[in-house]
């Protein structure tokens, strides 16, 4: 989950600092350098630096030129992030509209994410964003684990509900006393023996990390091929 919430927060950060034509010119010219460099990676096609430069540039909270969305969607696509580089050509389309300078190439860009993210949405080895999915490590991918009881907490018992946990039944009788009787339910303990678990204090449930999927995530990107099917090509 924390390759999401990176990249909630580069959206948010991009909202908030982002240079609308020439508002702002505190540190445009540390930007400026930054951009030159992420640009003049990205013309080497070395994805990585441009794309640990545009991180950087936004977590630093510097103005933002209004085509920076663009090369940094440009980028993620060349590393294979899709869904990353469809949100941020997104966001570029919608702060600029049809008057930004790589409005062309961003449109472009949009059709050419097509078909990579409709392997992602049709592959069942990654999630929703193309990251491959691995064995949950709590269950070891069982998708059920022996767990505290969720009913009564581990204690094995839990109150006596006609008695009200006392032990007791009082009933008023037929002059208007009050007379008290053993709860036969719990025979005047006040407690019963939990009956999600027994009185065990465990139960076998979902694995709460997993959701009972037997799978979580990774920080990898998807190829869309089993590893019975990777191995085999390797022979």
């Amino acid at each position: 989950m924390k390759i999401f919430a990176s990249t909630l927060f580069l959206l948010i950060a991009l909202q908030g600092f982002l240079v609308l034509g020439a508002s702002a010119q505190v540190n445009l010219g540390q930007t400026d350098r930054w951009m030159k460099g992420a640009l003049a990676a990205m013309e080497r096609k070395d994805y990585q630096t441009a794309n640990s430069i545009f991180r950087n540039l936004i977590d630093s909270g510097l103005p933002l030129p209004e085509e920076m969305p663009y090369y940094f969607s440009e980028t993620l696509f060349q590393l294979g992030q899709y869904d990353n580089s469809q949100n941020f050509v997104n966001k570029y389309l919608e702060l600029t509209g049809f008057t930004g300078q790589n409005y062309e190439s961003a449109t472009r860009l949009k059709e050419k994410l097509k078909v990579p993210l409709a392997q992602i949405l049709e592959c069942e080895l990654c999630d929703r964003r193309g990251y491959r999915y691995e064995s949950c490590m709590n269950c070891q991918g069982k998708k059920q684990l022996e767990q505290v009881c969720s009913y009564c907490k581990a204690k094995g018992v839990v109150g006596c509900s006609r008695c009200g946990a006392s032990g007791m039944i009082k009933k008023v009788n037929m002059f208007n006393l009050i007379d008290f009787y053993e709860c036969e339910r719990c025979t005047g303990k006040g407690r019963l023996t939990c009956p999600n678990c027994s009185g065990s204090g465990k139960e076998v449930s979902s694995c709460k990390t997993c959701e009972g999927s037997g799978k979580t995530p990774s920080n990898t990107l998807c190829n869309h091929e089993s590893p019975e099917h990777t191995l085999g090509l390797r022979k």
